[in-house]
């Protein structure tokens, strides 16, 4: 029984080929258009932030009442790796850290398992204190940053234009959520005069008593009719600084106001818990957090025309300015993949035209972009997006998908130069080949299978490595089976002189050149074996002297600077220290814009 041969089977059915051929093009295009493109691959975040307050507890205390019992708590988690904590006076933190070989999958769970422990220990907790509050999202970037500042403008004044953009741009599409950075809480201060209080003989206890009865929200009750029930409400709720001031209130047997023996200002929250600057000025921010399906340079865009529609809507003399834009990042990124991926390809279809020949080495320019074209279409249905792991594993790709295509046109290639037809050619280059050319590629792509196995945030995070080489490569043994012996059948010739040029083929400087290095090779075996294990155990030493990094490198034009001031300093004194760091850097004409 003669045995399949898929070569064979693709050049009988050349018509059905081509139009596989165009439509792995095409698919490959509509793939590279609808690709997600990031900075960096996605993962999970494997840290969760538990944080109580106890106001008025010193340190020993927090650590005593509120930490020692959370934790031991906590470690009756199952995957837990470490908890780290510290305590100081009315704070009390903890970070809990699951295994490294907990699945992404799992991490949701175990951060309701620590909510759901937590609780159970809740009523134990000593009164007075705050929470426990949970944060497993802090590790979420944003995707673009804008500044909200303006000459007479408070913080008031930026809230309201910030949270009315932020209403607009949560209706954009791929927008997951929006922040606001910096925030300051208005609040309404009453400053006693002790003297005036002592003038009027008012007692201190009873004005704040009388003070938080008022303004109290309570039921008052509800009309019952035949048609419908109607709630009664009562007036006089605060709605101003003035309305304050001039409450009445009732003080052992006599009415006051509260202007009568306090002042009655609005502020911020003092001292302030976080400001932003942004070039020298206070502002406030807007973060833009992407969800996980959507495409960075779109999303820039479309902010981009969200934000210049709005424009009109705010304040004269309030401006937006762009803080931090991830989307111009990954779009330079783009840009530098593209201009090296086609250098690589350049140099390696230069190769394979200097080594094949034209005709020959056409093939296999041809059929390297249909590989690639196939390995998008595939990254698209497996949901890998574009960024800098994968785009990197494509360049490493393009130096071993092509190894395939050059073994299978070169047989080929061959065999048209004994003389051979090209039917007979290109199905005999399957026969020959075909096999330990998939095992090849499989022993090439187990080498990445370290990288797809590992179970760690390292592995999740490299993970596309291994997978797009993987697809690329078993894609490029299926182009080298079925594309290659179609293109190689159209666009190569047979030798009329088959028989003379068979002789000659290998009788040429370079193969006579190549024969003497093998001999002398096998001649000197041993002292080749020992050559080889030595550069071996070298290359062994030299793996233990390589820097180890989690994160690649970032090529963003950009440093950040951390300012430590001693533990307890003042929010004002720290405000004052980072004030300084701007107005020096302010100086430095190289620096583009400083974001405090």
């Amino acid at each position: 029984m003669k045995e399949f041969n898929l070569s064979e089977w693709v050049l009988k059915h050349r018509s059905f080929t081509g139009f596989m051929l165009a439509l792995v093009v095409l698919g490959g295009l509509f793939a590279y258009l609808k690709l997600g493109q990031q900075e960096d691959p996605p993962f999970t975040f494997r840290i969760m932030v538990v944080k109580t307050l106890y106001p008025g507890a010193t340190a020993l205390e927090v650590e005593q009442q509120l930490t020692d019992r959370l934790e031991k708590k906590i470690q009756e988690l199952p995957n837990l790796d470490y908890l780290r904590s510290y305590s100081k006076p009315g704070e009390s933190v903890i970070f809990v850290t699951p295994r490294e070989d907990t699945p992404p999958k799992n991490i949701p769970e175990l951060w309701y398992q620590v909510r759901k422990k937590v609780d159970d220990i809740r009523m134990t907790l000593p009164p007075g204190s705050i929470g426990p509050f949970f944060n497993d999202e802090f590790g979420d970037t944003y995707s673009l940053i804008y500044a909200f500042s303006g000459e007479g403008f408070n913080y008031a004044d930026l809230k309201q234009a910030a949270d009315s953009v932020r209403q607009q741009l949560l209706r954009v599409k791929d927008v997951e959520k929006v922040d606001l950075i910096g925030v300051q809480d208005e609040k309404i201060f009453v400053e006693f005069s002790d003297k005036k209080l002592a003038e009027l003989g008012l007692d201190t206890v009873a004005v704040a008593q009388a003070l938080q009865a008022q303004n109290g929200m309570t039921p008052a009750g509800t009309v019952f009719s035949p048609q419908r029930n109607l709630p009664i409400r009562l007036t006089g709720a605060f709605d101003s600084e003035d309305s304050v001031a001039n409450m009445a209130v009732r003080i052992a047997n006599r009415t006051f106001k509260i202007g009568d023996f306090a002042k009655v200002t609005r502020g911020y929250v003092d001292p302030a818990e976080f400001k932003m600057r942004f070039n020298g000025k206070p502002a406030l921010g807007l973060g833009v957090t992407m969800s996980k399906q959507g495409n960075v340079i779109d999303l820039g865009k479309s902010l981009e025309d969200a934000l210049a529609g709005l424009a009109s809507e705010l304040p004269l003399g309030m401006d937006v300015e762009q803080v931090a834009n991830q989307a111009h990042v990954v779009k330079n990124q783009m840009a530098e993949f593209g201009q090296t991926f086609f250098e690589a390809l350049a140099t390696v279809l230069v190769v394979s035209f200097l080594s094949l020949g034209w005709r020959t080495g056409s093939v296999v320019a041809l059929t390297v972009p249909l590989v690639l074209a196939a390995t998008l279409l595939v990254m698209l249905l497996c949901g890998i997006d574009l960024q800098r792991i994968s785009l990197g594993a494509l360049i490493l790709a393009l130096g071993l998908l092509v190894d395939d295509a050059m073994i299978a046109v070169e047989m080929m290639a061959r065999k048209l130069e004994e003389g051979w037809d090209r039917m007979r050619a290109a199905t005999y280059a399957y026969t020959a080949t075909a096999f330990p050319m998939l095992t090849g590629t499989l022993i090439t792509i187990a080498g990445f299978l370290p990288v797809g196995l590992a179970q760690s945030s390292a592995g999740e995070y490299t993970v596309s490595i291994f997978q797009v080489v993987g697809i690329s490569l078993i894609l490029s043994w299926i182009g080298a089976v079925v594309f290659t012996p179609y293109l190689g059948f159209l666009m190569l010739k047979v030798n009329a002189n088959g028989d003379h040029a068979a002789h000659e083929l290998f009788d040429t400087p370079f193969y006579n050149r190549l024969r003497r290095w093998v001999d002398a090779c096998v001649v000197h075996r041993k002292k080749v074996i020992v050559a080889t294990l030595a550069l071996f155990g070298l290359g062994v030493v030299a793996l233990t002297h390589v820097p180890e990094q989690f994160f690649p490198l970032s090529n963003r034009p950009e440093v950040i600077v951390d300012l430590w001031l001693p533990e307890g300093s003042a929010f004002e004194q720290t405000e004052a220290a980072a004030n300084r760091m701007e107005a020096l850097l302010a100086k430095d004409e190289e620096s583009g814009k400083e974001e405090t």
